[in-house]
Formats: C-alpha cells, sequence, structure tokens
C-alpha cells in the first residue's frame, strides 16, 4: 500500500537546495578574502595593484614575510600577544567557571540580581567605554602595561562567559555532586575535582571564543597601550602600524604577509579543536 506524501517533504524538497546554496555563497564569502590576502602577501605592489590582482603570483616571493616579521616587528608583538591573550584566558576562564558555578547550583539572596548584572554586561558596547577605561587604568598606574589589557580583557569577556557556562552548568546532573558531598568533599574539591571535569565540553567552546575574541581586539590596545609603549605594542596593533606608517609608500605585501601570520594560529586553533567546539555548544543547547 502505497502511502501519501508528506507535506513536510514538499518544504525539504524547496529549502534544502536553497540552504545548501546559501551556504556556498557564504563560504565564497568568507574563504576569498582570505586566500587574496596569502596570494598577496607573496607578490610585489606593482602585482597587487597591476592588471591581474586576482591572478597566481607570478613568482612566490618570501621577503615580505621577513620584512613583517623583522622590520615591522610583528614577531615581538606577536609573542607579546600570546602572552596577553593567555593569561587573560586563563583568569577569564578560572572567575567565570567558578561564579557560573555558584549561580548555577546555589540560591541566596541577590543571586538573581547578580546573574543578571552579569548579562546586562552583554548589551554595553565596549566603544562607550574607552574613555572611563583609559581614565580608570591610567589612575591605577596601569597604562602602558600587559598587566592593564589583561585586566579589561578578563572584564569584558566575563558576561559572555558565565552566561554561557551558568546555563551549562544547570545542565549537568547534581546527583555526582551530591554523592561526592556525602563522601566527605568540601565545596572546593567538589567544583574542581568532580564538576569542572564534567564541564569539559562547555569550557573548551568558551575558551575558543574568548581567546578568538581577545586575539582580534583592536580598539582596547590602541586605548591602553599608547605610542610610547610601543614595545608592548599587540599584533593588531602592529599590522595597523604598518598601513599608517608608510604614507603612499605602504608595503601591502608586508602588510598581508603579517595579517596571514595573525590569521595562521586562529586558524590552527580552530580546526584542531573544531569537533570540541561544536560538541560543546551541543551539548549545553540539547540537554
Amino acid at each position: 500500500m502505497t502511502r501519501p506524501p508528506q507535506r513536510t517533504g514538499g518544504r525539504v524538497g524547496v529549502f534544502g537546495p536553497l540552504s545548501h546554496l546559501a551556504l556556498v555563497v557564504w563560504a565564497i564569502l568568507v574563504i576569498f578574502p582570505i586566500v587574496w590576502t596569502f596570494l598577496g602577501s607573496f607578490k610585489t605592489n606593482t602585482e597587487i595593484f597591476g592588471e591581474h590582482p586576482l591572478g597566481l603570483p607570478a613568482t612566490f616571493h618570501w621577503d615580505a614575510w621577513g620584512r613583517a616579521w623583522a622590520k615591522a616587528h610583528i614577531g615581538q608583538y606577536m609573542v607579546n600577544t600570546v602572552i596577553v591573550v593567555a593569561v587573560s584566558t586563563f583568569f577569564t576562564m578560572l572567575l567565570s567557571s567558578m561564579a557560573a558555578y555558584v549561580l548555577a547550583r546555589y540560591r541566596f539572596p541577590g543571586s538573581r540580581a547578580i546573574y543578571l548584572l552579569f548579562v546586562s554586561g552583554l548589551s554595553f558596547p565596549v566603544f562607550l567605554a574607552l574613555v572611563p577605561l583609559f581614565l580608570t587604568v591610567k589612575n591605577l598606574g596601569l597604562l602602558g602595561t600587559h598587566t592593564g589589557v589583561v585586566i579589561v580583557y578578563v572584564a569584558y569577556s566575563l558576561p559572555f562567559s558565565v552566561f554561557f557556562l551558568t546555563a551549562f552548568f544547570k545542565t549537568l546532573p547534581t546527583s555526582v555532586a551530591e554523592a561526592a558531598m556525602m563522601d566527605g568533599a568540601s565545596h572546593t574539591r567538589t567544583f574542581f575535582k568532580v564538576m569542572l571535569p564534567m564541564a569539559k565540553p562547555g569550557l573548551i567552546s568558551i575558551t575558543i571564543f574568548n581567546i578568538l575574541g581577545q586575539w582580534n581586539q583592536y580598539l582596547l590596545p590602541i586605548v591602553l597601550l599608547p605610542g610610547n609603549a610601543e614595545d608592548k605594542w599587540l599584533i593588531t596593533q602592529g599590522i595597523a602600524n604598518i598601513s599608517t606608517s608608510a604614507g603612499y609608500e605602504a608595503d601591502w605585501a608586508g602588510l598581508f604577509a603579517a595579517l596571514c601570520m595573525a590569521i595562521i594560529p586562529m586558524l590552527i586553533v580552530y580546526i584542531v579543536f573544531q569537533r570540541q567546539i561544536q560538541s560543546g555548544l551541543t551539548a549545553g543547547a540539547l540537554k
């Protein structure tokens, strides 16, 4: 006996190809600028602005990579960025996981208000706080230091991290924590030894998002690391300096090479941890 066709089949038949077409167009829009940037790093200025700017370079020149690394000090700025992002991400995850666990598992006067205060930070654009941040960091004597940048990075990364991890900790079973408490484990030991390992998928996802966001940050370093602290600049400042310091004689190949140096580490991080990111987001959404 033949079953009548389902109505939902028509929808799938129509929106299936359209969704695939949209994904293909989106992939082209994302991948093409990256590929063009990598190819431009091997070209000369004449080839970049010549008759075939989208073509392959006649000869793959590595000189631009050397100029960007040595003369533009991209190597030093990259080391500075790695240190700042590593330290700020560590403290962000430590503080946000502890705050999220308490807000998700315990009820006390003001807990809801504290949670809403964290969530409200998501709606506060960073550029609205640049002047207060500058004055605060300056009054603390941390202007032009990596310590000041780390503190501000942590503060701006906490709202989203707490918001996501609070929802994730609520999905974890309470029976395991109760069993650990009955065995004599303290609240601290239960959190670090039992609950934190169980939240590993969510922690990995938020860690990667924080690394990506802090690595690509530009406004905050510009404000907190002024020109007199050039040896402490981060990679985004170094890249911007390449395009502005040379004036009409800008080294476009060197600029593209510097951009590639900034893209490659984050690209590797995302490719390596892609499964963990997806599993963490899916686990937090479906449980």
